[in-house]
């Protein structure tokens, strides 16, 4: 337990901030994860809006420093990785 005033607001802060950040970390993942599903289901124009999405979100996660920006840049690689290995298979099809 804290002893001082300090100590109590600074874990009244932190707090706040934890439960800020698990919300605003678990949005991106689900946002993440719908562009895995449609890329994975084959709905491409659904899966490009997505990925436009969600590399919005990367970028503005990384700004606000909820995720590292070369974690943000490695997701967007994968993710475009992803859209793309899918586009050559509906294709070749």
């Amino acid at each position: 337990m804290p002893n001082n005033d300090n100590a109590k607001k600074a874990l009244r802060q932190s707090v706040k901030r934890r439960l800020l950040n698990r919300s605003q970390r678990s949005a991106l993942r689900t946002v993440l994860k719908k562009v895995r599903t449609l890329a994975a289901s084959g709905d491409l124009e659904a899966a490009e809006s997505a990925f436009r999405y969600a590399t919005k979100r990367l970028d503005q996660a990384a700004a606000k420093h909820l995720i590292h920006r070369n974690a943000a840049a490695r997701t967007k690689s994968r993710l475009s990785k992803l859209l793309r290995k899918s586009t050559q298979q509906t294709s070749a099809s």
